[in-house]
């Protein structure tokens, strides 16, 4: 009895059609803009600009040899009770990506940036793609001022590991027309 009155505590249930697909997703370039026209995300046919891990899973990225997810937080999602791991990375592999490099935590710009640059360097150069996220995170750690792990150790690489394909580094070392 609570002030005079019975108070019913329930216990809240997920509903059977809760989806923790729905909860991790990837805004796209202009998904915060408004067209004049009343478009969400500033995109055409009123796309909000926003993808679901749900609706990447969908897609069909076979053939796809990495994903790099080089935001804050992207290997992050939930496990609902008695399920599967559900997040951006999963998302991908479902849709078929080979591999998938995502951060475990809030991640540095800067940091970040000169990692992902080491990173597809040494791709480029023809290592692995789980050697060349740990070569260059060795050598961020060696700079004094991203020593500390919470600067480089972020990174993870999920999936094939061996390196790209010959014909993927060819072109990516292609002038642009």
């Amino acid at each position: 009895e609570v002030g005079g009155e019975w108070l019913v505590l329930g216990r809240a249930s997920r509903s059977p059609v809760d989806n923790p697909m729905l909860h991790a997703g990837l805004a796209l370039a202009g998904a915060n803009r408004r067209l004049s026209g009343g478009s969400p995300g500033g995109l055409p046919g009123g796309a909000s600009g926003f993808i679901s891990a749900s609706e990447l899973a969908a897609l069909d990225l076979r053939g796809t040899e990495l994903v790099v997810l080089s935001a804050c937080d992207t290997g992050l999602g939930s496990t609902p009770p008695g399920g599967e791991f559900a997040g951006l990375r999963r998302a991908f592999a479902i849709a078929g990506a080979a591999t998938q490099v995502i951060s475990l935590w809030a991640v540095e710009d800067d940091a970040t940036a000169a990692l992902m640059d080491g990173f597809y360097r040494r791709l480029l150069a023809g290592a692995g793609r789980a050697e060349a996220l740990q070569q260059a995170q060795r050598e961020l750690r060696r700079r004094p001022r991203w020593a500390h792990p919470g600067a480089w150790a972020a990174f993870v690489c999920w999936g094939a590991v061996g390196p790209l394909s010959a014909g993927l580094r060819a072109a990516a070392l292609e002038p642009s027309p």
